[in-house]
């Protein structure tokens, strides 16, 4: 049988690929889930008996990509396809599976299979826990490739993950060894596409009538901006900063998010011209609260006086196992000076933009290079899809440090009246100092 297949030099590069880890596209048009259609064609009838999982995040998508792909463009007679187990099988054997992870509960659906090589297409829609959770199920008694093969384009929930395991990691079309594993990104665009270009030349011209977020991403495979990131006014080149000592003058105050999976803390000083500087960051996952609070006091150095810590609102709930709330447990483990931040998140978060925002004279948020935490999780924030104006609460382990940076900030607001009483424990000259930074005249809850 006679299989005549077109495919460009970038689909060629990604199908010859023979790291562990491969991730191929980066623009739109560059022909990712035809490439892995074919890719896995191709290996289905090099390797008799071949398992393979294709994946994407939910079943209208997989029908609408690859299924409908490979149903086009595999010969009908060299396999049987399953409707009901989405489920090619080959003459030979080789089996190509369809499947979906909507959320990481389903990677359990798979805890007994075993795969040769597991295929993800558009792999920002997925979490970094289903990514790595995933290889686990890449086993088998044979020799044939054991890879994952993954193709996508910039943006979605797992841009940050995705972008610091292939784009920060290594330089396009370079191959990272790491802990005794290989991987490697192949970028593509729509130009690199010829077959798209031929066929439809006013492609391009489409994706020129994009906002500038998602042209720049979908049209140029940019990384650093995408659609529906949530701070776009951040940037590296202008809001980090090099470390320097920080004046004892200066008013010094703490932002904290306590969670089990992570505890954020984050140390602020201001400036005589009312910038603020984020100079420190702890940022931790599995501390009970008294460890946090012990870690966090950990760091406090004589001379440094911290005026409060603008903590989230549910240390104050009370725990049902114990009878005590977060907030005494903390304060008995000596973390003092803790008020209730102010919650309030799309009034938080507007707030957060002012800080970012650039004016004539800088921007009023500073971030010293070191703390590394904040610096990743700030651009990788978007939007919530049920409520535009809200950041996403997933995945989660991007949310905490500005979450702690959201609850801080809260306690100088840029835009008038927003502002709530602190409340926490303080000395009496604690109070009268804060009272005094914060402009509060009426009576602080001690």
């Amino acid at each position: 049988m006679d299989i005549n297949l077109k495919i460009t030099k970038k689909q060629s590069e990604f199908i010859k690929a023979d790291c562990d880890e491969v991730l191929y596209g980066g623009a739109a048009g560059g022909g990712k889930s035809f490439g892995q259609v074919i890719d896995a064609f191709l290996k289905a009838m090099q390797y008799p008996g071949m398992k393979q999982l294709l994946l994407r995040s939910s079943f209208p998508e997989l029908e609408r990509s690859l299924i409908i792909t490979a149903l086009e463009i595999i010969p009908r007679g060299l396999y049987s396809y399953n409707k009901s187990q989405h489920r090619m099988t080959f003459l030979n054997k080789s089996v190509i599976e369809f499947g979906y992870l909507s959320n990481d509960t389903d990677v359990t659906k798979y805890q007994s299979a075993e795969y040769d090589i597991i295929r993800f297409d558009e792999l920002t829609h997925f979490s970094e826990y289903q990514y790595v959770y995933m290889q686990s199920r890449i086993r088998g008694v044979n020799d044939f490739p054991k890879q994952v093969k993954s193709s996508t384009n910039p943006g979605q929930k797992g841009h940050a993950w995705v972008k610091a395991r292939f784009i920060d990691a290594m330089p396009p079309m370079q191959v990272l060894k790491e802990n005794g594993r290989e991987r490697i990104f192949i970028p593509a665009k729509v130009q690199d596409n010829k077959y798209l270009m031929e066929a439809d030349p006013e492609y391009i011209n489409r994706l020129e009538t994009l906002g500038e977020n998602e042209r720049k991403a979908l049209l140029n495979g940019e990384w650093d901006i995408f659609e529906g990131q949530y701070f776009p006014e951040f940037s590296r080149d202008i809001h980090v900063c090099a470390p320097f000592e920080i004046p004892e003058y200066w008013k010094r105050f703490r932002g904290l998010d306590y969670g089990l999976d992570m505890t954020a803390c984050l140390w602020l000083a201001v400036d005589t011209t009312g910038k603020i500087y984020v100079y420190r960051e702890f940022c931790e996952p599995d501390l009970t609260l008294s460890a946090a609070a012990e870690k966090i006091q950990g760091f406090k150095s004589e001379d440094e006086k911290i005026m409060y810590t603008a903590a989230s609102p549910d240390l104050w709930n009370r725990r049902q196992d114990t009878g005590h709330s977060g907030i005494e447990i903390m304060t008995g483990a000596g973390l003092v000076g803790l008020m209730k931040a102010d919650n309030r998140r799309i009034m938080g978060w507007r707030n957060m933009r002012e800080y970012l925002r650039q004016r004539d004279n800088g921007v009023r948020l500073n971030i010293f290079s070191t703390c590394t935490e904040l610096i990743r999780c700030i651009p990788a924030l978007i939007h919530d899809t049920r409520d535009i104006e809200d950041a996403a609460g997933e995945p989660h382990d991007i949310t905490h440090a500005p979450e702690a940076l959201r609850y801080a900030l809260m306690t100088k607001p840029i835009i008038p009246k927003i502002i709530n009483s602190p409340q926490g424990r303080f000395t009496k000259g604690e109070v009268e100092d804060m009272k005094a930074e914060l402009g509060i005249t009426k009576p602080v809850r001690r």
